[in-house]
Parts: structure tokens; sequence; C-alpha cells
């Protein structure tokens, strides 16, 4: 299967600090790499609705769930791009994830075993110094690949509060230029040995 990557932007700013980081990382791309980005803010979604005990969930067949799992399905790299807020994903991030489980019970959709082996990536933009703040949201999407099968490639920090002060950031932007490149490696929860 020939690479797709879907990028979902889940700042409330244009082009923020973490969309900026992840345009970087993704300049390094070969050209044969099909690249598709998804803004939150500009494709909304509504709140998720559990519907595990009372009734399936129906596949959407148009609007921006349809254009998400749609995306979604199609991609064998899926990168989550938000900015570090209150030590997690973004909202509009969340929000986007919180509708797996309800694609998971889609009948027919095998959203699962669709995703399983593919690869779960991120990049964050966080205003602090030190990176250990953003181990939750970095925790979040690790063990997200690890519930789905997915591989995981790690997260992509750079410092920035202000719009663009991440292209101030010399080392992050040095470890875009390879972030892609490294092999993701089968994503497993910590307890497993």
């Amino acid at each position: 299967m020939t690479r797709r990557f879907l990028f979902v932007l889940g700042s409330a700013r244009d082009e923020g600090n973490s969309e900026l980081l992840a345009r970087r990382a993704a300049e390094q791309l070969p050209p044969d790499v099909e690249q598709q980005w998804i803004d939150l803010t500009e494709h909304p979604i509504p709140d998720f609705e559990d519907l595990r005990h009372d009734s399936d969930h129906v596949r959407p067949t148009e609007g921006n769930l349809a254009l998400l799992l749609d995306a979604t399905l199609a991609a064998t790299d899926i990168v989550i791009v938000s900015p570090l807020y209150w030590y997690s994903l973004s909202a509009q991030t969340k929000r986007y994830l919180d509708y797996w489980s309800g694609w998971l019970r889609t009948p027919g959709l095998d959203f699962k075993a669709t995703l399983a082996g593919r690869s779960l990536w991120g990049v964050t933009a966080l205003a602090h110094r030190e990176e250990v703040v953003a181990d939750p949201l970095i925790g979040t999407l690790h063990n997200s690949a690890a519930y789905m099968g997915m591989r995981f490639g790690g997260v992509l920090l750079g410092n920035g509060s202000k719009p663009g002060d991440v292209l101030n950031d010399t080392e992050a932007l040095t470890r875009a230029k390879t972030f892609f490149t490294q092999e993701a490696p089968p994503a497993r929860f910590l307890y497993e040995k």
C-alpha cells in the first residue's frame, strides 16, 4: 500500500506553532507520499454521543464526520497535530478521537481491523521548556495506538507560544527533518512486555 498521510489539525489558531512544525516535518516526505490536511476548526464536528448501550452507530455518509472517517480509513499514517492545552490534546482533537469509539461500534466498518498495523504520530508545540509536561498528551496517543493495534511513531515536540515561535526552536526543526523517516514500532501498553 502506498503511504498516505492524514494530518489532523487541532489548533484553535490558524497556522499555529504545532501546524508550522508539522508542515516542516511533512516537507521531508518523499514526493510520492500522499498528504491530506484536515483542519478541525474548518471542519467542525459535533460532540460525540456514546450510543454503545442504546443502539448501533451509523456510518456517516456526508459532512465533516464522513470526510474525517473516510480520510482516517484511507490513511496509512495518521498525524495528530495539536498544541498542548492544559497538558493534553485540544478539545477538537480529543473530540475526533472520541469518534473512534463510535466507529469501533459501527456495523460493517471494521474500524479497528482497518487501522491495525498503521501508524499514529503526533506533533505538538508547548509553551514550556520542560518537555515532560507533554507526557499526558504523549500517553493519550501512545495508548490509543496500542489499543488499536497500531504502530506509534512518537510525538515531535517543539517550543512556542506566540505565533511563529516554534520556528525559532532549532532543535525541533532539526528533529522535524527526520521525524517521519524513522520506523514506527508497534505500540504496546506499558504493562505489556
